[in-house]
């Protein structure tokens, strides 16, 4: 929808520039903070200077918040307790931490805070056919759980009933299988006095906190944008936070003009299936319409690019619009994959969606498109795939989507189906031109440099531009290059891509 009046847009590249606009928003509020995080973690680092006259992490601003008489109403994620007991056992510890804060506060009353674990589990028949891996894997996180001084099992209140006690050893119940949550609540919103919204893919933990600069170890970058924007869509996230029960039990979503959404619910009869039930899909079509609209130039920021459904559109799009051009920044390796060694099959399922969808658009587009990566301007010795052209890897971790230079997307949802079409998922959408150009700009400047000229700008000459600016420094020792953008390798994705016969590409 085109805005008639300006309103406030703010786009914030990395955690160095959105975590203070977080903290002044909730010094600002004088009613109400309705939030939805993946992770949120109280603990976290004050980075403000007007902050740290408080305290020095989010506690303390909880506490002076809510001593404020301000309420606060937050949804953290919750985690399958069989295969991410190590989240799920965090979610619950900043849950005690907002908790604790309440108590310290002079308003206990004024906080509302829950993890929410998706409704949506596998059907008994794929848990059945995965037992013994669920059965191992139950004993694996008793043992960590036993073996962690001072933890016990109210830490982790899912894994509790997947427990016996045989004296004083924990062992996995043999019967039922263990249920199994496919999705998470994977939004990261926050509403203030129901007019201001901060948005986008940024959890709120010290290990997403990262500078523009993105100079510390490849392990510790993380880029990512918000936004924060006024008007009609504030009111409507805060209204998607309050409703997301009902539309899990069954309810139709409310209808939003400038909400975008991914929600999805449990099935009735889950007995065969994997997966839930998509009911809402607005993300992934306004993709879709982007698309088939767009004639000039498409810009992505993404985490994964997995969606075939999407790189289909996008392959269909180049071969009817000649003069249509792509660029796409992605990381040069999944997060999983570049910092540990103990990566499975479903990270190599991951790589082989990732690889067919950029073969279907290299196929379509040829010299048409540039997918690039970033890399930090240091040297690195390491061989493995947290290094890129022999320098740390930045990683990527945005969800921006620019059409055109007349429509741009900004949300929590990575291009891959899971994001599409399981995850609870919300972001914004804008067809200001002013927005979008601010958004373009900062998105470009932040890895070109702001000596860029408009060659990188321009829809018909910034694949070239930015396909040779990459090129250029692919050949330049690190510390010597402009910018921070290099080509992406194909190669070690294909290298390291597995094909799992019979598991949804949505799971990735």
């Amino acid at each position: 929808m085109t805005q008639s009046n300006p309103r406030n847009f703010e786009v914030l590249v990395t955690a160095h520039e959105a975590y203070p606009r977080l903290e002044a928003a909730f010094m600002e509020a004088e009613r109400e903070v309705v939030a939805g995080f993946r992770i949120f973690d109280p603990w976290t680092k004050l980075r403000s200077d007007a902050a740290r006259t408080i305290g020095d992490t989010w506690f303390d601003l909880i506490v002076q918040t809510l001593n404020r008489g301000v309420d606060i109403r937050i949804i953290l994620t919750d985690f399958d307790p069989v295969v991410r007991m190590q989240e799920h056992r965090y979610a619950w510890q900043c849950l005690r931490a907002f908790i604790a804060a309440a108590e310290a506060s002079s308003h206990p009353e004024n906080l509302n805070a829950r993890v929410a674990m998706h409704p949506a589990r596998v059907g008994l028949l794929p848990r059945t056919l995965l037992w013994p891996r669920s059965f191992k894997e139950v004993g694996a996180q008793l043992r960590k759980v036993e073996a962690d001084v001072g933890a016990h099992l109210d830490g982790t209140p899912y894994l509790r009933d997947l427990a016996v006690k045989r004296g004083d050893t924990l062992s996995p119940r043999i019967f039922p299988p263990p249920p199994l949550v496919p999705v998470t609540h994977h939004q990261k919103l926050a509403v203030f006095d129901a007019q201001t919204l901060y948005i986008g893919g940024l959890d709120v933990n010290d290990r997403r906190y990262d500078t523009p600069r993105h100079d510390r170890k490849g392990l510790d970058t993380w880029h990512d944008v918000q936004v924060v924007v006024s008007g009609e869509v504030a009111s409507e996230a805060r209204q998607h936070l309050l409703d997301m029960e009902d539309v899990f039990s069954g309810k139709t979503a409310r209808h939003t003009n400038a909400l975008l959404r991914t929600m999805s619910s449990k099935r009735k009869i889950a007995l065969p299936f994997m997966s839930p039930v998509p009911v809402v899909s607005e993300i992934a079509d306004a993709h879709l319409a982007a698309i088939k609209k767009a004639e000039q130039f498409i810009y992505f920021e993404t985490q994964f690019f997995r969606d075939e459904t999407i790189a289909r559109a996008l392959a269909l799009r180049a071969t009817q619009q000649p003069g249509l051009s792509l660029v796409m920044m992605l990381p040069a390796a999944p997060e999983d994959i570049a910092f540990t060694d103990d990566w499975g099959p479903d990270a190599a399922y991951g790589e082989h969606m990732q690889v067919k969808c950029i073969d279907l658009i290299h196929n379509s587009f040829a010299d048409r498109t540039f997918i690039g990566s970033p890399a930090q301007p240091r040297p690195s010795s390491s061989k493995g795939r947290d290094a890129h052209f022999g320098a740390p890897l930045i990683y990527l971790h945005a969800k921006v989507s620019i059409f055109d230079d007349s429509l741009g997307i900004v949300s929590s949802a990575n291009l891959n189906g899971r994001s599409m079409n399981w995850d609870t998922e919300a972001g914004i959408t804008t067809q200001s031109k002013a927005e979008v150009a601010q958004l373009k700009r900062r998105c470009f400047e932040h890895w070109l440099g702001r000596g860029a000229d408009d060659a990188f700008y321009q829809p018909q000459t910034a694949c070239d531009t930015w396909a040779a600016r990459a090129a250029q420094n692919a050949q330049l020792a690190p510390e010597k290059r402009d910018g921070f953008v290099l080509p992406y390798k194909i190669g070690p994705a294909r290298a390291d891509a597995q094909i799992l016969p019979g598991v949804p590409s949505e799971m990735t």
